[in-house]
C-alpha cells in the first residue's frame, strides 16, 4: 500500500460498537483509544492483561474470554486485530472485509485496509500522523508537531466564531525565551492582545497581522489607560466572541493587579485564565548574579514598591528587600530603611533593564546609591537589590566580599553590555 492510497479522515464513534480482537499490550492500548474517542468497546480474547481485566471490571468495556468467531464482527462499525498471530489477525480482516467493515490489521500493515495514526491532542487540536506503515517514524513527528503547537511555534488560533475568554498571561521580565510554554502558546491563540509596556515585546512582531494590539503599558506616575479601562477592554473584547491575551512584565499576580482583573472578568460572566509568569523580582538580580536567598547570608526576603511599606520589613542585611518601580523614591526608601536601623554599609544592587541588550548593573551601599544612581542617571525599569546577598554577584567590588561571602561563583549574566558602578 503506498502513501498516496491513503485517505485521511477522522472517524466519529461515539456511542458506536467496536471491536479488538486480542487481548495484548496493543489491544489494551488501542481499546483505551477507542474508549476516550466514546465507542461501546467489545474485547475478544481467551486472556487478557490486567489492563484490559481492570476496564472490564469497571464497566468500561465488554469482554469475552474465548476465541474469535466471525459473527463477532457483525453489526460493528471498526475493527482492530491484535492477536499477535497473523493467521487470526488475517481471517478477521477478511470478516471485515466481506462485511465493509473498516479493519485496522495489526500483524500485516501492508494489506491492512485502515491504518491507526500515531495520536497527539493540545487543547481542543487532535493530531494524527500516518508514515508509511512506519509507526516508530509516526511518534516522532507527532512529538514533533506536538511540541511545536504547545510552545506556539505553530499557529492554534481558531477562525470560526468561538466562545470569548481572557488569559492573563506573565510574560517575564521581558526576554522571549523566558515566556513559559503555556503563555506562548494562549499568545498564538490570541485574537487581542492587550499588551504593558515590559514584558516580551518581540512577540508581538510574531503575531498574525489580523490579530489586534491595544496598548495599556504604564511608566511610573503616569497612567494614560487607567486600570478600571483596562478591565473593560478584557470583558467587552471576551464578550465579543475575542480570545484575549493580557500580556503581562513578570508574573500577573506580582504586583501586576493580575487578581483585580480577573476578579472583573468572573464578575461579569467571562471565562479567565491566569498564566504565572518568571517575576522581575527574582530573575532581574538574577541576571545580575544576585540571589534573593543564599545560604549564610540570607533566608528570606520581601518584595515591595515604595517607601512607605519598608517599616513592615525586617531591617537587617541578611533579609533581602526587593524594590519594583522604586527608583523615583530610591532616596527616601534608603532614608527609611536607614532610620529603622539598617547599616548606612548595607549592599545595594541595582539592575536595569534585566536580560536586554542595555543591562546595566549599578552596586553601592545603603549610604551612597541614590547619588550614584542620580549621578549614573538610572532609570526605569529598574529592580533595587538591599541586603548581604549583593555581595555574592560578580559585578560586586572586591572590598565587599569576605571569604565567608565568596563560597560560590556564580555565573556572569549573558548580556555583554552590563556597566558597574561603585562607590
Amino acid at each position: 500500500m503506498a502513501i498516496q492510497d491513503i485517505y485521511p479522515t477522522a472517524l466519529r464513534l461515539l456511542g458506536r460498537p467496536v471491536l479488538v480482537v486480542g487481548g495484548g499490550r496493543v489491544a489494551a492500548r488501542r481499546a483505551k483509544g477507542l474508549l476516550d474517542a466514546g465507542a461501546r468497546v467489545t474485547v475478544v480474547a481467551p486472556e487478557a492483561t490486567a489492563a484490559v481485566r481492570e476496564l472490564a471490571d469497571a464497566g468500561l468495556l465488554t469482554w469475552e474470554p474465548r476465541t474469535y468467531r466471525s459473527e463477532d464482527v457483525d453489526g460493528v462499525w471498526f475493527v482492530q486485530t491484535a492477536t499477535g498471530d497473523p493467521a487470526v489477525d488475517t481471517l478477521v480482516a477478511s470478516d471485515a472485509e466481506a462485511q465493509r467493515v473498516w479493519c485496522v490489521n495489526a500483524s500485516d500493515h501492508e494489506s491492512s485496509a485502515a491504518w491507526t495514526p500515531a495520536v497527539a491532542v493540545v487543547d481542543d487540536v487532535k493530531i494524527a500522523v500516518n508514515a508509511g506503515g512506519d509507526p516508530r517514524r509516526a511518534m516522532a513527528l507527532r512529538d514533533a508537531v506536538a511540541t511545536a503547537l504547545e510552545s506556539g511555534d505553530l499557529p492554534l488560533r481558531r477562525r470560526r466564531a468561538h466562545r470569548g475568554s481572557v488569559a492573563l498571561v506573565g510574560g517575564g521580565p521581558g526576554d522571549t525565551g523566558l515566556i513559559t510554554v503555556r503563555g506562548r502558546r494562549l499568545l498564538g491563540q490570541a485574537d487581542v492582545v492587550v499588551a504593558d509596556r515590559l514584558g516580551p515585546r518581540e512577540l508581538l512582531n510574531e503575531l498574525a497581522p489580523d490579530v489586534r494590539v491595544i496598548e495599556v503599558g504604564k511608566t511610573p506616575g503616569h497612567h494614560p489607560v487607567p486600570q478600571a479601562e483596562i478591565n473593560r477592554i478584557l470583558v467587552e473584547e471576551a464578550l465579543q466572541g475575542h480570545r484575549v491575551v493580557r500580556l503581562k512584565g513578570g508574573d500577573p499576580y506580582v504586583l501586576g493587579r493580575g487578581g483585580e482583573e480577573a476578579e472583573f472578568c468572573r464578575q461579569h460572566g467571562v471565562e479567565v485564565e491566569v498564566v504565572s509568569g518568571v517575576t522581575s523580582a527574582i530573575s532581574v538580580p538574577a541576571a545580575a548574579g544576585i540571589p534573593v536567598t543564599h545560604r549564610g547570608l540570607a533566608k528570606g526576603f520581601s518584595v515591595v514598591t515604595g517607601h512607605e511599606e519598608l517599616s513592615e520589613v525586617p531591617a537587617r542585611a541578611d533579609h533581602t528587600v526587593v524594590l519594583l518601580m522604586g527608583v523615583g523614591q530610591l532616596r527616601e526608601s534608603a532614608s527609611a530603611l536607614g532610620k529603622a536601623g539598617l547599616p548606612g554599609d548595607t549592599p545595594v544592587g541595582i539592575v536595569e533593564n534585566g536580560y536586554l541588550p542595555d543591562q546595566r548593573v549599578t552596586i553601592g551601599t545603603l549610604g551612597t546609591i541614590a547619588d550614584q544612581a542620580e549621578a549614573a542617571g538610572v532609570a526605569n525599569p529598574a529592580v533595587i537589590v538591599i541586603g548581604d546577598v549583593v555581595r555574592v554577584s560578580p559585578f560586586a567590588p572586591s572590598h565587599f566580599k569576605t571569604a565567608d561571602y565568596s563560597t560560590t561563583s556564580p555565573n556572569k549574566p549573558r548580556t555583554s553590555t552590563t556597566r558597574v558602578l561603585t562607590p
